[in-house]
Formats: C-alpha cells, structure tokens, sequence
C-alpha cells in the first residue's frame, strides 16, 4: 500500500454489521472509512460526496439492493471498485453481482484479518471470488453451451439441491454440509470451504442428525448415498 489510505465506503442495512465493519476496518492504518450507508440509494449519495476507491456492499437492502446500487455506481464512476459482501451464496446472486459489474464477492463468514486483505486486494486492482463460488460459474458457462438437458444437471449440481432431500426438510446449507461430509472433510475444513464457522458448520450437522435421524457421520452419509440424496 501507498502513503495515502484507501478511502472505503460500507454499505449495509443492518446498524450492528454496519457499525462493527466500521470498528474493525476503521483501525487498520490503510483503510479510511469515509461514509456509511444503509441502502443502495444512500450508497449512490455518498459515492457522489466522498468519491471512495472501494465500496464495501451489501446484496439483500430496502429501497434499493446491491446489485442495482452497484449498477448504477459503475455507470457512474467506474473506477470505484466494488466488493459484494453477504451471506448469500446462491449462484444467481453472484452472477447479478458481478454482471452489474463488482470486482469481488465475499461472505460476511470470512475472518476480519482477510476481509481488510481482500480490500486492499481489489483496490490494487485484482478481483475476489471465493474459490466454490469460481467453480459453480464456469460450471454454469459449460452448462450453457450444451443441451437443455444437461443445463438442467448442471443447474442441480451448482445449487445442491437433490429432490429426493425434501423428504428431510433440509435447507440448502444444510445439504451443502452434507455433501461435505460425505466427501470425509472436517469440520475445520467444512467451514474453509462454506466460508462459515465452525461453530455454525457444528448446528448445520447437528440439525442434520436431527432431520435424518442419525447420531454421526458415519451414518449421516450412509443414508444419503443409500437414498441417493448425493
């Protein structure tokens, strides 16, 4: 980093988020908060006011959301960068996000430390996206030149929802985990991949052996092969 702090803008509709981003960003040397905002309106307000390099945005938001908000900030001033920060990891979302033109995405899981890291990164000029997340896009740009069909497997496949776990009630997080089990990954290494942690990735299995009424993961994963649910 140079001399100059990075001057960042954080945009999100929840005074607690918003607030302790402030907090904690607030005190690494590089970063310079200059405004928050509570939706995607404000955002526009304040990017016109204080001109920030980084725009720190929040997706789901009254009046109007993130992507629409960071739409009409590239139009606008298209050297601001803009990283989406949520706890949303649907596909979609990620797709509006970047096609509105964000430079990064980013779950409201990730370690203080990485987050002020991720910053600076765009800043600099690079591009963020979650690993998982990079996987599920180029499996949806394959899906898109192949058969209807195929599409169809490839939709299912990104967003980890088999129909045969309806019959459980599980949520697609809770399949996500699962399907993390089954692959023999801890709980450590559940949460690094899901961007959570582990005491949340802890209640997902927990729910699971509830839903599914197994006691481990032995048989949490036996029953879903057996029943096809993977």
């Amino acid at each position: 980093m140079n001399n100059v702090p990075l001057k960042l803008l954080l945009v999100d509709d929840q005074d607690l988020i918003r607030e302790s981003l402030h907090i904690v960003l607030g005190m690494d040397p590089d970063i310079d908060v200059v405004g928050l905002a509570e939706n995607g309106r404000v955002a526009i307000e304040q990017c016109e006011e204080h001109l920030p390099d980084v725009v720190l945005m929040d997706i789901h938001m009254p009046v109007m959301d993130g992507v629409e908000a960071t739409r009409k900030i590239k139009e606008t001033w298209p050297q601001i960068r803009v990283i989406i920060l949520t706890t949303f990891q649907e596909i979609t979302y990620v797709v509006d996000a970047l096609g509105a033109g964000a430079e990064g995405y980013l779950l409201k899981a990730i370690h203080p430390k990485d987050l002020a890291a991720g910053i600076k990164w765009v800043h600099q000029g690079g591009t963020l996206i979650p690993q998982d997340i990079a996987k599920m896009l180029v499996q949806q740009a394959r899906g898109a030149a192949e058969s209807t069909v195929r599409d169809t497997e490839l939709s299912r496949s990104a967003s980890e929802e088999p129909a045969r776990t309806d019959a459980y009630g599980l949520s697609d997080r809770e399949v996500q985990v699962l399907h993390c089990i089954a692959d023999g990954l801890n709980n450590r290494e559940i949460a690094e991949k899901l961007f959570l942690s582990e005491g949340t990735v802890k209640n997902y299995i927990s729910s699971i052996y509830s839903k599914m009424d197994v006691r481990d993961r032995v048989q949490a994963s036996k029953k879903a092969h057996e029943e096809g649910m993977l």
